[in-house]
């Protein structure tokens, strides 16, 4: 709320409703400013215009969108904001900057004066009431309009994210609905498969050989592995790319963990009659990264080369020494590859080419590969495959000998 204290040097009553002058002294919280206050309040007193004058105090902690409109850089500020045009005294000088303009504030009250008079006359001749202009409603009016749009615009923020998190929410629900299906179903058959095969009396299972029962608890595993990691990756994403990604370092041996995941996928690629071709140097250097949060990475590049790799395609990956600070790894595959325009754009949350919009998946494996990579102060990228398919690149820190 404003502060109202209105100050009259002249005895007389005003010709209309309002002071022909009227000011608005904005002011705060410290010390200082409140004793130059008084001494601009005490100096007001003692002013002998002849002129009646309204002062408003405005605390710019209560009020500050008022402090916007007049666009204050210090307080505490003078505004006269009537007769027009507006101007500001602010800072440490405005008792002195104040001895100078009344005398010109004086002329331009005459010149209002005179120009309210004859507007009376006017009135007198045509019985036409004119009410002049409440300059102190309009402020307060340009102060709530400024509020009013700051609040249109948190709402509009708002929107946007509630928006973005009901489009995750449909996407969760839908990996819920079809992409956890295959895995679940593929999980269940090789369990009941060993189940109702398995006799508790001899404890063995009957009428599997040990080879394919081995097979079906690998089966199992696996499966069970790809649900875990794809709930992992939905509960790391659905928190957002500001909350921080925690990683427990350690030396790796990147090239046999890549072989364990191929090892994971191999029912896979074998299905679809798939090459896997690797150059992996046998002296490639320890790495000092989250051997999980790696998993995922690779988890991630392989499945999509399987998936996006044609029948009878070639996948390769290879590991390269770039840097005595640096290993990168690179997975190729001979499927369609990326467009050079959306190259940067599939490492965002949710994005998906346009063909893929039918197409398993849900938009942030990639994503998360980013993140993940980062943490480790790594990089990642994607560039065309010598295949015609996608080579997706990375790099991570040696670990220090």
């Amino acid at each position: 709320m404003l502060k109202q204290d209105v100050m009259q040097v002249s005895q007389d009553q005003p010709i209309y409703s309002e002071a022909p002058l009227q000011l608005l002294l904005f002011v705060d919280g410290r010390p200082k400013s409140r004793q130059q206050v008084q001494r601009i309040r005490a100096y007001l007193k003692e002013l002998e215009t002849g002129y009646s004058f309204e002062l408003q105090i405005i605390d710019v902690g209560e009020q500050p969108y008022l402090a916007e409109h007049f666009k204050l850089v210090a307080t505490p500020a003078l505004v006269k904001i009537h007769p027009e045009p507006q101007q500001t005294i602010a800072g440490t000088n405005i008792i002195p900057e104040l001895k100078t303009w009344w005398p010109r504030w004086q002329t331009a009250i005459d010149t209002f004066l005179k120009l309210q008079e004859d507007l009376r006359e006017v009135e007198d001749e045509t019985s036409q009431v004119i009410l002049p202009k409440s300059t102190i409603h309009s402020v307060a009016t340009s102060a709530e309009l400024i509020q009013l749009a700051d609040e249109i615009f948190r709402l509009k923020q708002e929107k946007e994210k509630l928006q973005e998190q009901l489009l995750f929410k449909d996407r969760v629900i839908a990996i819920l609905a079809h992409d956890l299906r295959n895995p679940l179903t593929a999980a269940a058959i090789a369990l009941e498969t060993l189940q109702s095969n398995y006799n508790p009396d001899i404890g063995a299972f009957q009428r599997l050989k040990p080879g394919l029962a081995l097979h079906l608890l690998k089966q199992a595993r696996t499966q069970t592995r790809i649900i875990d990691r794809m709930i992992a990756d939905l509960l790391q994403v659905g928190r957002g790319e500001d909350t921080e990604l925690p990683i427990i370092p350690q030396k790796l041996q990147l090239g046999t963990l890549c072989l364990e995941v191929l090892e994971e996928l191999s029912d896979r690629y074998i299905a679809k009659s798939q090459t896997i071709e690797t150059d992996i140097p046998q002296d490639l250097p320890y790495v000092y990264v989250d051997p999980e949060r790696i998993r995922q990475v690779l988890t991630n590049l392989l499945d999509n080369a399987i998936k996006y790799t044609p029948v009878g395609g070639i996948i390769s990956v290879a590991g390269l020494h770039r840097t005595t600070q640096k290993v990168q790894f690179s997975i190729g595959d001979s499927g369609p590859g990326i467009p050079e325009e959306n190259r940067d754009r599939i490492f965002e949350n949710l994005f998906r080419l346009q063909r893929d919009q039918n197409t398993e998946g849900y938009g942030i494996g990639l994503c998360l590969c980013q993140r993940i990579i980062r943490v480790h102060y790594g990089q990642i990228w994607v560039d065309s495959s010598p295949l015609g398919g996608a080579w997706f690149h990375f790099t991570l820190p040696v670990y220090p000998s």
